[in-house]
């Protein structure tokens, strides 16, 4: 297992120390598709990722889901330290993505480790760059086209893509049909080519000339 200290510095500089909480807060393994949080549920606790990786998204109310983020290891949860600033429910759920190991801190020493200007110093600047993060995630989805998105969702994957038209739909905020439909249209322009949960990239030049394409 990755030491939390070498993920994590900060963690040198918090009381009480990360080795004199005892194994209540883990480590602990999960399986990929585990809910580690979900919306409007109070926090339970600061997940710290060791290894495997958890997406955070929202829902609404048509059971459309949108991605905000992913957190891997040496990376802080904002939606989780948010709740915890604030005492309120969670905004967001997380998922596990593939098999993955954490730790899971006690709300009353995530208040005590913000004691140290080492640690706040690590939560204020990821709430920084989350906002960066989002600032693009709302420029996305409130300016560019949907086709657009969904080329630059294809790449930086590999020319095999193994996913399924709901897993592109749920990371793009959209639904299944309208992902199917555009995906059949790159086919017919000969940019990609579609199997069961798989995608053959093609054309990458024809998808990087659309996910670059300026809105008119």
């Amino acid at each position: 297992m990755t030491d939390p200290a070498a993920l994590y510095p900060a963690l040198a500089h918090v009381q009480p120390a990360l080795a004199a909480l005892g194994p209540a807060i883990g480590p602990v393994t999960v399986p990929a598709g585990t809910v580690l949080f979900d919306e409007n549920a109070p926090c339970q606790g600061f997940p710290m990722v060791l290894d495997g990786e958890v997406k955070v998204s929202r829902s609404s109310g048509d059971g459309r889901v949108l991605e905000l983020y992913r957190v891997v290891p040496g990376e802080l949860c904002l939606v989780s330290s948010a709740c915890l600033f604030r005492s309120q429910p969670l905004t967001a759920h997380g998922v596990t993505t593939k098999a993955t190991t954490l730790l899971l801190i006690p709300p009353s020493v995530f208040a005590q480790w913000l004691e140290a200007p080492a640690f706040r110093n690590d939560v204020l600047g990821l709430f920084a760059e989350r906002m960066a993060d989002l600032t693009g995630l709302i420029d996305a989805v409130a300016f560019r086209k949907l086709d657009q998105r969904l080329a630059a969702a294809l790449l930086g994957r590999g020319s095999n893509l193994v996913t399924t038209h709901q897993g592109l739909a749920d990371e793009l905020g959209t639904v299944r049909e309208i992902v199917t439909r555009l995906l059949r249209r790159f086919e017919r322009e000969g940019w990609v080519e579609l199997a069961r949960e798989r995608i053959h990239i093609s054309d990458s030049a024809a998808l990087r000339a659309m996910a670059s394409a300026l809105t008119p």
